[in-house]
């Protein structure tokens, strides 16, 4: 009988829980479909492509105003296992936002293994910060700026909202709301998977790093998975709404029938109910006056 490594999973089991590309083989057809439709997103809309946020080459965001003054903002994360994908995949999320009056930026940050985890996360927070001083310059509202992301950029998306901004003099509330397709939030398996040889996380490291060890801020969370992703995948949004229930603040969304690379897609179609209830929360009331 093969060693159990996680869980009920021996080593095989668990790597296919995570080898996702394998579990779809046709996910090329979704990087080219993602591919064009960024590229008529980026032709047809007004976008400011390669904004630097930071020194590093890949400290760089796509920015798409709305065609509103003092609009909210949202910024997304692309995934990619923190190694793989670049923010100009996800262009193609753009045109519906910039629709409803919300601005649309999409981040790069530093890929594993040149970046560990920790310093990705921390590009990740120096692009938020970089939006909310430049907010006004691009026509956006300092008090309603929130994240989401898919997969890898999911974690991020929720440590962002965890972050405590003060601790560089921004507003405690920076980050109003997030929203996390497909995420990972406890990075334990990924250590034990055939991942870490690139990302390179121990015990300690990959725990600091997992949302479902940290403290929920009653912040809006809203949290999506395909039914036809792995186990693994489910039982991590799963184990995170379990972790942050006390707070209140988390919802949880199916999207049926979709596997990893088609979650994205709920946030480009209006008549989901997670871009719905996303827009309701970027588009609401501001909490406090921008400063």
């Amino acid at each position: 009988m093969a060693k159990l490594v996680y869980r009920d999973y021996d080593q095989t089991g668990l790597d296919a829980q995570y080898n996702l590309r394998a579990l779809v083989p046709e996910h090329p057809q979704y990087f080219q479909r993602w591919a064009e439709a960024s590229a008529e997103a980026a032709e047809v809309l007004e976008c400011h492509l390669d904004l630097d946020y930071g020194d590093h080459p890949k400290q760089k965001l796509d920015y798409f105003p709305a065609p509103i003054n003092a609009a909210p903002t949202l910024a997304f994360i692309h995934g990619g296992y923190w190694q793989a994908l670049d923010k100009s995949d996800f262009r193609y999320l753009a045109p519906p936002w910039i629709e409803r009056g919300v601005n649309f930026a999409s981040i790069n940050y530093p890929l594993a293994p040149e970046a560990t985890i920790p310093e990705i996360v921390e590009s990740c927070r120096s692009a938020l910060m970089w939006l909310w001083r430049n907010a006004n310059e691009l026509g956006g509202e300092r008090s309603r700026i929130a994240v989401a992301g898919h997969s890898a950029g999911g974690h991020l998306a929720t440590l962002l909202l965890t972050t405590d901004w003060q601790n560089w003099n921004f507003p405690a509330d920076l980050v109003q709301a997030a929203c996390s397709i497909s995420g990972v939030y406890d990075l334990e398996p990924i250590r034990l998977s055939y991942q870490n040889p690139i990302l390179k996380l121990d015990a300690v490291s990959a725990r600091a790093a997992s949302p479902v060890h940290l403290p929920p801020t009653g912040k809006p969370l809203l949290l999506a998975v395909g039914t036809a992703e792995t186990a693994e995948f489910r039982r991590q949004q799963e184990e995170l709404a379990k972790a942050w229930a006390a707070s209140g603040a988390v919802e949880c969304y199916l999207l049926e029938g979709f596997n990893h690379y088609q979650t994205p897609d709920c946030l480009a179609d209006p008549t989901t109910r997670v871009f719905a209830r996303l827009e309701s929360l970027i588009t609401g009331p501001a909490n406090r006056t921008a400063s």
